[in-house]
């Protein structure tokens, strides 16, 4: 199997497969032979370079057409992509080039400051060069036959308890979206959709333009930052068929943008966390449209949803999609791995998973028509404005300060992201101060990813520890911020 022939091929080369805005809203189309062959061309750089089948090829890009390429070369050529967030910093990316070992990064040169020494770099110059048809190039690396089995894609985890961790996919996870694009994105042929959220998320390697794609429909990538005045006005103009946003996004578009009906929209989906009734609710009402909620992991891709043709259950996660087998053991969301065409090989630091049953970690519960609800995490995961954040990552960029002893971080309630992260700090010495818990804010942005910095900084003598000296994180959320 390869998804270039077996996907992208089979379209007429005319046909219109990305609508690209960038920064400074230049606007252009690109049709399917267009990015055939631009990324025939960026895999033959990529070979010249030293990068073989099985190699990992990271990228720091965002939504730019550029990152799009990257991705199609690898699949070409059967190169493994490590599409990362261009939020991180160089503590983070060190994290992942330890775990995934990279032959190449393409980035944007501004971002790949915080590369870490050794890892060869393709700058957007140079992928410019590379689709100047004018220039001399490196002969198109061949289309692999590849094993469903073999590697795609490595996205990492939030990471809950330690370090996040590299999540590896096969070749059958690009090919197996169809189900979730079919029955919760509800793309058509024709279509125009657009997934609104950022690179390197385990939504965006999949629903950006894969999804789109199995369905015939053409993807919409947009460079600028989230603008509640103009997103709907953007999702007009451009004549989006399908919007795939995060709850925080609706959240402040019900808040702030001025919902209003928009002829050409016919779905809107959202997931990553939770999104409030009345929220769903205040967008039936202006745009005569129910946000479709759904679910699913890293590990996993999509596994529930509000699907397409059923009634939606405001605050509800869906049902499973088609053919996914799902229980709940003792309050737990757990999946049948074999049920699910998009389940990861295996950590990259560990064995495939074995079990019959993947145990997701969520507690849910179940109605009497088979739609789930949301309740919480075993773990002490934050969902922050649709951002998966770790815990111990904060905690860890709070003790690099060296006024900090100790830290913990919890997720506060906050009605526009859902949840925003509180940290509790332990001084070293010296007394607390405005100034001090505003340089600590300050200095998680400077050190790892800035959506991660806490937004409530509180200080206290000492935290409450179990015997063996773990943090009772469950005891500082119970007591709220103070």
């Amino acid at each position: 199997m390869n998804l270039v022939e077996d996907v992208l091929e089979r379209f007429a080369a005319s046909k219109p497969a990305l609508v690209t805005i960038s920064d400074e809203g230049e606007r252009r189309i690109w049709h399917f032979g267009e990015l055939i062959a631009r990324s025939a061309g960026l895999s033959g750089a990529f070979a010249a370079r030293g990068v073989r089948r099985g190699d990992v090829v990271m990228t720091l890009v965002g939504n730019r057409v550029e990152w799009a390429l990257a991705v199609l070369a690898c699949w070409r050529m059967g190169a493994i992509a490590l599409p990362c967030n261009v939020q991180l910093r160089r503590g983070d990316l060190a994290l992942r080039v330890r775990a995934a070992d990279p032959k190449l990064c393409v980035g944007e040169e501004e971002l790949l400051g915080e590369l870490p020494d050794g890892v060869p770099a393709l700058t957007m110059a140079d992928v410019a060069r590379v689709m100047d048809e004018e220039r001399p190039q490196e002969p198109p690396a061949d289309v692999a036959d590849l094993d469903p089995a073999e590697g795609a894609l490595i996205v990492f985890t939030s990471g809950t308890t330690g370090e996040p961790r590299g999540a590896l996919h096969a070749q059958r996870y690009l090919t197996g979206q169809r189900v979730q694009a079919r029955h919760w994105l509800g793309a058509r042929e024709g279509d125009l959709v657009w997934c609104t959220t950022a690179t390197g998320w385990s939504k965006s390697a999949r629903n950006v333009f894969l999804a789109p794609w199995l369905c015939g429909a053409a993807a919409l990538l947009h460079e600028g930052r989230f603008d509640p005045a103009e997103r709907l006005e953007l999702v007009e103009r451009e004549g989006v068929d399908v919007l795939c946003q995060a709850p925080t996004e609706y959240r402040m578009l019900a808040k702030h943008g001025a919902l209003r009906p928009v002829p050409s929209l016919r779905r809107m989906v959202s997931a990553g966390e939770a999104l409030n009734p009345e929220v769903i609710e205040a967008f039936r009402e202006e745009l005569g449209l129910e946000i479709c909620d759904g679910y699913g992991q890293t590990e996993t891709g999509q596994v529930t949803g509000n699907l397409v043709g059923e009634a939606v259950r405001y605050g509800s996660m869906g049902r499973p999609l088609p053919g996914f087998e799902v229980r709940i053991a003792e309050g737990e969301l757990q999946v049948r791995p074999g049920s699910c065409p998009t389940f990861f090989s295996r950590y990259l630091d560990s064995e495939p998973f074995d079990g019959e049953w993947w145990p997701t970690g969520d507690v849910v519960s179940e109605d009497g028509d088979g739609y789930l609800w949301y309740e919480g995490r075993r773990d002490d995961l934050i969902l922050s404005a649709g951002y998966r954040i770790g815990p111990f990552e904060v905690e860890s960029a709070l003790l690099t300060h060296p006024a900090v002893a100790e830290a913990a971080a919890v997720p506060a309630p906050d009605p526009e992201r859902g949840s925003v992260v509180r940290a509790i700090v332990v001084l070293r010495e010296g007394e607390p101060t405005d100034q001090l818990a505003r340089d600590l804010q300050d200095h998680v942005k400077r050190v790892t990813a800035p959506y991660k910095f806490p937004r409530i900084v509180e200080f206290v003598d000492e935290l409450p520890k179990t015997s063996s000296g773990k943090i009772k994180r469950a005891e500082l959320r119970a007591a709220g911020p103070g």
